[in-house]
């Protein structure tokens, strides 16, 4: 059976621990091969803004829409079988609002999240 090419493409912070946690998870559950990961660290990695704003927040693209935060989130979800469902009830604007703030919060707490599992020996 042959795949067809990537429906998403997801850049993530591959010097963040946690990020690579979370992407080493939703690649074994890409078993379609319809995302494409790129590391925004990665010097050769071909980047749709700045690198800088790239890092800053978790940006996808779906077709030719590039989307961030909760948004990005939920496009790739949506190309995971498994997570589809979420990401399509992230449409809905109520809930996009709410997991868009939650998004938000989480990124004022990653430095310090980062910070403990980069510690001597953890990473």
């Amino acid at each position: 059976m042959m795949s067809s090419p990537p429906q998403v493409t997801v850049w993530f912070d591959g010097g963040c621990p946690l990020c690579r946690r979370e992407i080493a998870l939703m690649r074994r559950l890409d078993r379609r091969g319809r995302i494409a990961f790129v590391d925004a660290m990665d010097t050769d990695a071909t980047c749709p803004i700045d690198r800088a704003g790239l890092l800053a927040r978790f940006h996808a693209r779906e077709g030719t829409v590039l989307l961030s935060g909760a948004a990005a989130f939920a496009a790739m979800w949506r190309a995971i079988p498994l997570l589809r469902p979420f990401g399509l009830a992230a449409r809905w604007k109520p809930l996009e609002w709410v997991l868009e703030r939650a998004y938000r919060r989480f990124l004022r707490w990653r430095p310090r999240l980062t910070s403990r599992r980069r510690a001597p020996g953890t990473d």
